[in-house]
């Protein structure tokens, strides 16, 4: 199966201020050699300057919101790439960042893709917002479809750091995360949205290192309409590069310092 277009999300932790992160963060992603990508928790001017001495064949959009974190979205200008702010995906918070929705055009064809950094937290305001971001989310696939010409024909994909992390509640009725994601793949597959969870060859994609308390978590997701197709990294749909490829805690914990807490998510959409 030839390739269409290749696909990074990565949450880049605090991405500002300091030069010599700043340049390997830029030149880890370009070496992925992604055809379009969206950067979470961008927070410094000097990010785009970076970006486009070391990415000058890409165009660049920044959300603009009260946060400080925003979202960031490149992709190739031969993609022919049209970007929309998607203040709904604030979840009715007015200080909340919107999601981006980039729509690259390959062949003829529109592959509309949603970028997300949805509430984090383990408790029932968290868990609430980011289950309503989600469910939106779901439910923009009509609204694409319609454009797209019927039920069905949108080449959609949803995807970024997604916070899956459950919830705590006291009275035995806590969500754990595995339990979460269940339920986000029921949601998906029903045959209203026709959408699934792409499979990953690393079972987490955050860590803050051996020093932390936190565990090591799966809280990147990429979710797609069921009749698109991808490459496969051996029984998976997303690599996940940087420190789960990392072979000690050692070498992990000075990937998670020079880079991010975050693994890049990489994909391929195949025809």
């Amino acid at each position: 199966m030839p390739k269409v277009f290749s696909l990074a999300s990565w949450n880049v932790e605090h991405f500002k201020d300091d030069p010599k992160r700043i340049n390997r963060v830029i030149d880890f992603l370009a070496r992925q050699k992604p055809d379009a990508f969206g950067l979470y928790e961008v927070e410094g001017k000097t990010v785009f300057t970076a970006l486009v001495t070391t990415m000058p064949s890409y165009s660049f959009f920044i959300t603009e919101s009260p946060e400080t974190q925003e979202i960031l979205v490149g992709a190739k200008k031969d993609m022919t790439p049209f970007v929309t702010q998607k203040v709904e995906f604030k979840e009715g918070n007015p200080g909340y960042r919107p999601g981006t929705l980039l729509t690259v055009t390959v062949g003829g064809k529109n592959y509309p893709i949603l970028f997300l950094h949805t509430a984090s937290g383990t408790d029932p305001g968290g868990f609430g917002k980011r289950d309503e971001m989600f469910l939106r989310s779901l439910k923009f696939r009509t609204t694409l479809d319609k454009a797209a010409g019927g039920p069905g024909k949108a080449n959609y994909i949803f995807l970024g750091d997604l916070n899956t992390m459950g919830l705590e509640y006291p009275f035995d009725q806590s969500i754990a995360a595995d339990f979460e994601l269940k339920r986000m793949d029921r949601e998906a597959a029903r045959k209203k949205n026709d959408m699934r969870r792409l499979s990953k060859d690393a079972p987490a994609t955050f860590w803050n290192g051996t020093k932390s308390s936190l565990p090591a978590s799966d809280l990147d997701q990429v979710f797609a309409a069921n009749h698109l197709k991808f490459r496969l990294f051996g029984d998976a749909e997303i690599t996940v590069r940087g420190w789960p490829q990392e072979t000690t805690d050692q070498e992990k914990d000075a990937w998670i310092k020079d880079y991010s807490d975050h693994g890049l998510l990489y994909l391929e959409v195949h025809e």
